[in-house]
């Protein structure tokens, strides 16, 4: 709130400057009002402490008493101010009555003539009751002693060559006409109430002060109908009516920050008789999921509605749920921070929600492996077999894979699906045979052929990889492992698959191509089992 004065004081742009002012005004009544049910309904207040604590409720929320003053003693001659006398009236009206008294006794050093009465005024206000440990009983026959004292004083025109002091001794006797002369220094008819019980009715209970915050308001506006709609609270508030409290105040703000925060605390006080609403859930989680609710649809702040949420017994797990699956994943962190909350809370469908829309974006995005690294995040193994079929057309188009460290530590997520299985196992493959290890290379990549995992328009590309390993100086398949080759090719070629290429790469091929290649592969394959034969021949006799 200081922060927003500061801004709203400084910044040249008046619309600004009129927003910055009236969030300050709402985050004023809420304070005022936050203060004023704590002490209505969970301090427990009794006869004499309660008006203490109201008096110290109107010193925090008043400040016109303390302006007056930084203004009244700045200048250059404070006992000649036209406000020194509404300074220590005011003190005086908040019960601030020691520095009424150091106002007075300069008054009396630099006036003889009004010495004399300084002195009777300064006497009234030191001996003024004060409720404190004593029993009520006690204070009443002192503050009805101390009462009579100033009638007295009033009676014999005690302060009749004085009209400030006379007004002063009226205030102390709660002279209502004399109240309502100083009704500016006030400023609100809660203080006029507060100031009123004071001289009053110092011992006022919860049981009565409503009547008189009702006749205190009448009084203050003089039947105007000029009152605001945070009097309308501050009334239901005296009336200790809650459930009118948290229904004055919806209308005042369009923010449930207040009315949550206040019933939840004092629901925890087990003050707030919450009744179930007809769908099933009681005032307190109803208003705490209405805020919730609201910070979702904020950018930044949609976290917090999750920590309230989990607090909501009855349908905070229900509309976490909704929520989550609603909520915009503008970007990668952000999804991140959404599957943390669901994986923390075994929201299971909604940890799959988001993992496939991040992997749908990516996709479209052409981000190959972060779209695998979400699906198999998401355990949907047919969008991973989705995903693992642009790998390998990827692969046809550009002669390599993209993303190589994704997919040679797959580990034990390759298992998700019979095509990602077989991307691992195919990098594994390109690894071997990079690493020279042609004996293990052949029997993967023919493992890999003779399982059908591979798409039928990927056979031919896989028969292509063994060219290099057919045409090696020493024998690396058998003549079995020939054979097999050699029905893989016949399966391939009866098959008649689609190679997976481009629309325009395909429409631009010549038909004589794949041909060509299937001469090449029984080329080979006749002379390396021509070799076999004789190698494992060689190797019997």
């Amino acid at each position: 709130m200081q922060e927003m004065h500061k801004v709203a004081s400084s910044t040249r742009d008046a619309t600004q400057s009129a927003k910055y002012i009236e969030q300050v005004s709402i985050l004023s009544a809420m304070e005022l009002c936050w203060n004023l049910c704590e002490i209505l309904f969970i301090e427990g207040a009794t006869a004499g402490s309660l008006l203490v604590l109201l008096l110290d409720w109107i010193r925090l929320h008043s400040s016109d008493i303390d302006n007056i003053a930084e203004e009244v003693l700045k200048s250059e001659s404070p006992l000649k101010h036209d406000k020194f006398w509404d300074l220590i009236t005011g003190y005086v009206l908040q019960a601030r009555m020691d520095e009424a008294r150091q106002l007075l006794a300069k008054e009396a050093a630099v006036s003889p003539s009004n010495r004399s009465m300084c002195r009777v005024l300064d006497d009234l206000l030191k001996k003024m009751p004060r409720f404190n440990s004593q029993t009520l009983t006690e204070f009443e026959l002192k503050w009805q002693h101390w009462r009579e004292e100033c009638e007295r004083h009033l009676q014999c025109e005690t302060f009749s060559s004085s009209p400030h002091m006379q007004t002063i001794c009226k205030v102390l006797l709660g002279a209502e006409d004399t109240l309502l002369e100083k009704k500016e220094l006030m400023g609100t008819w809660y203080h006029f109430l507060v100031s009123q019980l004071l001289f009053t009715h110092p011992t006022v209970t919860l049981a009565e002060i409503h009547s008189y915050a009702q006749s205190s308001l009448d009084v203050f506006y003089a039947g105007d109908s000029s009152s605001e709609p945070l009097d309308n609270v501050l009334l239901a508030a005296f009336e200790l009516d809650i459930h009118q409290v948290i229904k004055e105040f919806s209308i005042v703000t369009n923010n449930w920050w207040f009315v949550a925060h206040l019933t939840d605390l004092l629901d925890h006080c087990q003050l707030f008789q919450s009744h179930n609403l007809y769908f099933g859930t009681n005032m307190r989680e109803h208003l705490l999921l209405e805020y919730a609710s609201g910070l979702f649809s904020h950018h930044s702040l949609w976290q917090l509605g999750v920590d309230y949420l989990d607090y909501c017994p009855e349908l905070g797990r229900v509309y976490l749920e909704l929520h989550m699956e609603r909520i915009s994943l503008s970007t990668e962190r952000k999804a991140l921070k959404a599957l943390r909350i669901c994986e923390q809370r075994q929201m299971t469908e909604q940890v799959r929600s988001i993992c496939k829309t991040m992997a749908m974006q990516a996709m479209s995005n052409r981000r190959l492996g972060s779209a695998l690294s979400w699906s198999i995040r998401a355990k949907d193994a047919a969008f991973a077999t989705l995903i693992s079929d642009r790998f390998l057309k990827d692969y046809c188009e550009r002669g390599r894979f993209s993303d190589l460290d994704l997919i040679d530590n797959l580990g034990p997520a390759m298992l998700l699906s019979d095509r990602l299985t077989f991307l691992g196992k195919y990098q594994e493959f390109h690894r071997m045979y990079n690493d020279q290890q042609f004996e293990d290379a052949a029997c993967l990549l023919l493992s890999l052929m003779t399982a059908r995992i591979a798409p039928c328009s990927f056979w031919l590309t896989l028969l292509l990889d063994a060219l290099p390993l057919l045409e090696q100086q020493q024998v690396i398949f058998s003549a079995e492992q020939t054979y097999q080759l050699m029905s893989c090719l016949e399966d391939r070629t009866a098959a008649k698959c689609e190679p997976i290429q481009s629309e325009e790469n395909r429409r631009s091929q010549d038909s004589s191509i794949e041909n060509t290649k299937i001469e090449m592969l029984r080329l080979a394959l006749s002379r390396n089992l021509a070799r076999a034969i004789v190698k494992e021949g060689t190797a019997q006799t």
